[in-house]
């Protein structure tokens, strides 16, 4: 699910301002984009997220909003972070439309171009960072989980859906059998020419028939689904893997009932269950 968080505080001598966003994937995809004195705690950073997101694309940006000098310091040029904010500037400028040129001194005042290092400092610490991350990891999941209600209902609403038109076949199947009888007893008469019709072995020939047409059991199944799937979606875990695994077998019996429908309105019940079904999935491609 699409997801943006964005905090800032502070760590060591400066302001840090840490922003995640995330985006749908099958698995859990980190990439960062952290300045040079940060590049170390990536490690520390991936397994902390990994507890906040499953799965999906996160994307981690961190830029230092101030960055004091400390006495005895010394202030040491990033090249990376400075062609960074070049490029950033250009881009700004593209977007709004200005002229002119990018001059040195504005540059040199964006906060990662310059970074401060001490001699016998030690290196930033994860716990410095982590209350920073974690209140731009909330703010993303609240975001999620606002996305994640509204998508919930919908999903709801495709499983009511199948769940009528599966009631509609129940109702119908009965009556299959019936026209079947009908049609079998008048088919039989034309090929007997007026000779006697044998009423029992029609009626072994329609027991064989109902039984080979019989759609039962996939009703059965096809319902323990819909309620799995919804008790999957009341819960407070992803569910996204699980109501995957769940539609995979939604359509199974969906095309089962299909392929023995032997009848229109069975048939074009079946053909909306089909696209109920499609619709979920399509849903499910946003879920976690």
């Amino acid at each position: 699910m699409t997801g943006f968080g964005s905090a800032d505080g502070p760590v060591a001598n400066g302001v840090l301002q840490v922003e995640i966003r995330t985006v749908n994937h099958r698995y859990f995809n980190l990439s960062t984009r952290l300045p040079n004195d940060l590049a170390a705690l990536e490690s520390d950073l991936r397994e902390r997220l990994r507890k906040e997101f499953e799965r999906g694309h996160v994307s981690v940006s961190a830029r230092w909003l101030r960055q004091d000098r400390p006495a005895g310091g010394t202030l040491q040029l990033d090249p990376e972070g400075a062609r960074a904010a070049m490029a950033r500037l250009r881009e700004l400028q593209t977007a709004v439309g200005l002229s002119g040129e990018i001059t040195l001194e504005l540059v040199a005042r964006q906060p990662e171009v310059f970074v401060t290092a001490e001699e016998g400092s030690s290196p930033f610490e994860w716990q410095m960072l982590e209350p920073v991350v974690a209140a731009a990891a909330v703010a993303a999941r609240a975001m999620r989980t606002r996305e994640g209600e509204v998508l919930g209902a919908e999903l709801r609403h495709r499983l009511d859906l199948i769940e009528r038109l599966a009631a509609q076949v129940r109702t119908r199947a009965p009556h299959r059998v019936q026209a079947e009888r009908d049609r079998l007893r008048v088919a039989v008469t034309e090929l007997l020419e007026g000779r006697p019709l044998d009423d029992q072995r029609l009626m072994q020939e329609l027991a064989f028939l109902a039984d080979k047409l019989d759609i039962t059991e996939e009703l059965v199944r096809l319902a323990a689904h819909v309620d799995a799937a919804r008790a999957a979606l009341a819960g407070n875990k992803p569910v996204g893997k699980q109501l995957g695994f769940l539609a995979q077998e939604l359509g199974r019996e969906i095309n089962t009932i299909g392929s023995k429908a032997n009848d229109a309105e069975i048939a074009q019940c079946v053909i909306e269950m089909k696209g109920e079904l499609e619709r979920f999935r399509e849903q499910l491609e946003n879920l976690e």
